[in-house]
């Protein structure tokens, strides 16, 4: 306490000698971060879905909760890719239709060459309902002619009052926007659960210790809320002490023992390879049959060309349905540790589900590009089986978006909640055998990842697939949690959350990874449908950025040249790689740095030659070393306190 008066009397003597523009100027800055802080504590109320997701954490565990977090981020993610689709590309086409700001529409002359013949299977005359729910769940007939799809943004330009707006230019940088916005929103977001990870497993003594003296909240007064923090410091306890009890149980293996679980997993994984080449190619068979009968005349109005058209999306919920089952049974017998086992099955799972669609675009592309008998002679594609192309790639991203959707609300009404009646009401020894389901939170991410993917893909052929996407993680999320609290069991191993956010964000960054290498492809070497589009009237629907370079002035283009050639990208290039090299070994020398003040600070502790008041002073010497180094401020924080605490 003497310590603390001394340090306010010295403050105070300083202040008096300030000047009053300093003075204002503190005072100023106290009452702006005091009002942030205030915000930023009501703003937090605002958060979606903020009280059902610290319930869900309370009851289930941080596993779960981090699931339905990373649910609520891509919900925010998808509407704001759709805000940006809407503003720069549907709203500009939607101006002109009422006639605002004096706007008008320049569409696209179409050539008199065979290329341009597209003619739309938009309904006309008599339509029976059975017609609009196949058009809705295939993306065909009246949807086909829609601002769904990319075949309707046909418009050169928007002309607003005097103003002309580039609506090719806009599409594609859009397209690029959402990309790269994407891109830096998971990476962000990534970095950050990278920092939790790299702290908890710095030392698992420290983690216990920070769970047992500095893991409750002293600001909860609410009976409920404590009731749920004290049911998530019990899961994160329970997930630490299962893992520390197989790693023990590893290190005593033997060699035979080791060489027994060394070749069953080779075998396994031989069997896992089996597996996902045929999953890949069924999709490839499926895909090309579907594509060449699904215009058959004969079955145009009939249920068999709804069922052709859903023939690739059957088949690849179906290989994303079993191939996990299989991988989940097969994975208990390589014996990893839990975190491990749920890393490998996501990522097992993740590459079937993300290289399905790999095959189907590669399937896709393989009959666009199909040129066998002249058939792409004119306009570089086949244009007799795509006229539009886009719009048919745009179709398939759209049902493939529907059927996941289907599929995940048929398992909760037809799967689930019987399976739950069967166990509560019936007594039966088999039933009671299977039990009531765990949360599988490798299934469930997955599931969101895979449609994610296709959103990310489907966005450039389909403009509004974002909002569909939003509005498709909305229902889901409260559809999970019914199924969740009602018809699940808390999971036998669970998860910690701060290595699954960050698991999950890596395998979500996979997945737009993947999405650019079609995209790239589509806009950058096959030729743009020169029957509808926005870009009908280039080549490729890159060319468009040439074309408007060109119409700069000279310096300007003579600019943009110079840095994407390779003169400007071959430096550039290096200099990167030489301050990622820096970088990286100034952290190595930042953590070696970390690594001696811990030790010394164990040594201080120990050492009985030196008084509380010595060992005090030295501590805070420590500490100003390591901020002006700019050391990792939580491990000092860490290993200057729970040597107090941890024997």
């Amino acid at each position: 306490m003497a310590e603390k008066r001394r340090a306010r009397d010295y403050q105070q003597a300083e202040t008096e000698r300030l000047s009053r523009w300093e003075k204002w100027r503190r005072t100023s800055s106290k009452s702006l971060k005091k009002a942030l802080s205030e915000v930023k504590g009501l703003s937090s109320y605002l958060v979606l879905w903020r009280r059902d997701i610290r319930s869900i954490e309370g009851k289930f565990g941080t596993g779960i909760q981090s699931y339905f977090s990373f649910l609520r981020f891509l919900v925010l993610l998808n509407f704001i890719i759709f805000i940006l689709m809407f503003s720069f590309v549907i709203l500009p086409t939607i101006i002109p239709t009422f006639g605002l700001f004096n706007s008008t529409i320049a569409y696209i002359p179409p050539k008199n060459d065979i290329c341009t013949i597209y003619k739309p299977s938009g309904n006309k005359g008599l339509v029976y309902f059975y017609t609009y729910l196949k058009d809705l769940l295939s993306g065909t007939g009246f949807l086909e002619v829609t601002s769904l799809f990319y075949g309707y943004y046909s418009i050169d330009a928007v002309w607003i009052s005097i103003m002309r707006y580039n609506l090719p230019l806009a599409y594609l940088l859009a397209t690029f926007a959402y990309l790269a916005l994407s891109f830096l929103w998971i990476v962000k977001r990534s970095v950050e659960g990278f920092k939790h990870n790299l702290v908890h497993d710095a030392d698992p003594f420290q983690s216990y210790c920070n769970k047992v003296f500095a893991g409750w909240d002293f600001c909860i007064t609410d009976p409920n809320a404590a009731r749920l923090k004290h049911r998530s410091l019990q899961y994160e306890l329970q997930m630490d002490l299962q893992e520390e009890k197989l790693k023990q149980k590893i290190a005593e293996r033997r060699m035979e023992e080791k060489l027994r679980i060394y070749s069953l997993r080779i075998f396994i994984n031989i069997f896992v390879i089996a597996i996902l080449s045929g999953c890949f190619y069924s999709i490839y068979r499926v895909t090309v049959f579907s594509q060449e009968n699904s215009n058959d005349i004969g079955n145009a109005n009939s249920q068999v060309n709804l069922l052709v058209q859903y023939l690739p999306s059957m088949v690849i919920t179906l290989a994303n349905f079993i191939a996990p089952l299989i991988f989940a049974f097969l994975i208990k017998f390589e014996e990893y540790t839990p975190a491990f086992e749920i890393k490998l099955t996501l990522l097992r799972c993740v590459f079937v589900r993300l290289a399905n669609i790999g095959v189907l675009l590669f399937s896709l592309w393989s009959q666009i590009s199909d040129c066998g008998s002249d058939k792409c002679k004119p306009c570089g594609y086949n244009y007799k089986l795509y006229p539009c192309w886009e719009s048919d790639v745009g179709q398939e991203m759209y049902k493939l978006m529907i059927f996941d959707f289907i599929v995940i609300l048929a398992v909760a009404l037809f799967a689930d909640f019987p399976r739950k009646l069967l166990v509560t009401h019936c007594s039966c020894k088999l039933v009671q055998w299977f039990g009531h389901k765990e949360f599988e939170i490798s299934d469930n991410v997955l599931e969101i990842i895979y449609g994610q993917t296709i959103c990310f893909i489907g966005t450039f052929f389909s403009p509004l697939l974002p909002a569909i996407a939003t509005i498709k993680y909305f229902i889901i999320f409260y559809v999970k949690k019914i199924v969740l609290i009602h018809t699940r069991k808390p999971a036998a191993r669970p998860i910690r959350a701060s290595s699954s956010n960050f698991f999950f964000l890596v395998v979500l960054l996979i997945g737009l990874l993947l999405a650019f290498v079609p995209l790239g492809f589509s806009i950058a070497r096959i030729p743009s449908s020169k029957a509808c589009g926005p870009f009908r009237n280039f080549n490729t629907s890159w060319e468009v950025i040439p074309d408007t370079i060109l119409q700069f002035p000279t310096g300007l283009q003579q600019f943009l040249f110079g840095i994407s050639s390779e003169a400007f990208a071959v430096p550039f290039f290096v200099i990167l790689c030489i301050i990622m090299f820096y970088v990286i070994a100034l952290a190595r020398a930042h953590k070696r740095v970390v690594e001696q003040l811990r030790e010394q600070l164990v040594l201080v502790r120990s050492d009985p030659t030196l008084d509380s008041h010595n060992k005090e002073n030295f501590r805070v010497e420590l500490i100003f070393l390591g901020t002006s180094c700019n050391c990792n401020k939580v491990w000092l924080y860490q290993a200057t306190h729970m040597q107090e605490m941890c024997p």
